[in-house]
């Protein structure tokens, strides 16, 4: 089964029996946001050009989420940064369709439950483990030595960026996903995309919890 980056990271940042996120909705919204960034650059589709976002190749890649922010970046009038980029296309929604083709697949069960018995609220179970294990795997084998591919080196990064390595790989060296996050093994695209489309997280969720104290300082 072969699943998107930013499916990936949604099987790692949600509970496997509770069906619940691992991280902030600011946080997964960004990481997915940049990981659909990121897959563009690794499929050689989008380029990161003195820190903004060019097309390369309009041609279609052939998921539907992937090929509309293929879209949104060739329509945009001028070039932007990525931060700007992860900042307009992270939303809640995003995120709900992708954990929602997930549970079509198969791979999680979608489960609905009320608040009070009131407010509705969505849980993602794990249905199926073996396409989570698999990315483990994959991901065990490069914190332990192995070269990274660069969609397993994305993903890490963006798992950093999130704040989610540590409750993902709680075991994991330090170290070692930081030189994966770094970039240090990749080739000059995929580095630039990985060192963009990172700090681009990292700033709006930073950004977002600043405004968010600030709302709640007023």
């Amino acid at each position: 089964m072969t699943l998107t980056i930013a499916e990936e990271l949604l099987l790692l940042g949600y509970h496997d029996e509770t069906g619940r996120p691992q991280a902030g909705s600011v946080e997964l919204d960004a990481a997915v946001a940049g990981a659909l960034l990121a897959e563009l650059a690794v499929a050689g589709r989008i380029d990161l050009r003195d820190d903004m976002v060019v097309v390369t190749d309009r041609s279609p890649v052939g998921d539907e989420e992937l090929d509309a922010v293929l879209a949104r970046v060739h329509g945009e009038p001028k070039p932007r940064k990525a931060q700007w980029w992860v900042e307009r296309l992270r939303s809640g929604e995003l995120r709900k369709r992708l954990l929602r083709r997930l549970a079509e697949r198969g791979v999680l069960s979608e489960e609905t439950t009320k608040l009070f018995g009131l407010i509705p609220l969505r849980r993602y179970p794990e249905r199926d483990p073996s396409a989570e294990q698999e990315i483990r795997r994959r991901i065990e084998n490069v914190l332990t030595g192995a070269d990274p591919d660069p969609r397993t080196a994305v993903l890490i990064s963006l798992l950093h960026a999130a704040r989610l390595d540590r409750k993902a790989f709680p075991k994991t060296h330090r170290r070692r996903i930081k030189e994966i996050a770094e970039g240090e093994w990749a080739g000059a695209a995929v580095y630039r995309a990985i060192v963009a489309v990172q700090a681009a997280v990292t700033a709006a969720v930073a950004a977002a919890i600043a405004a968010t104290s600030a709302a709640a300082g007023s």
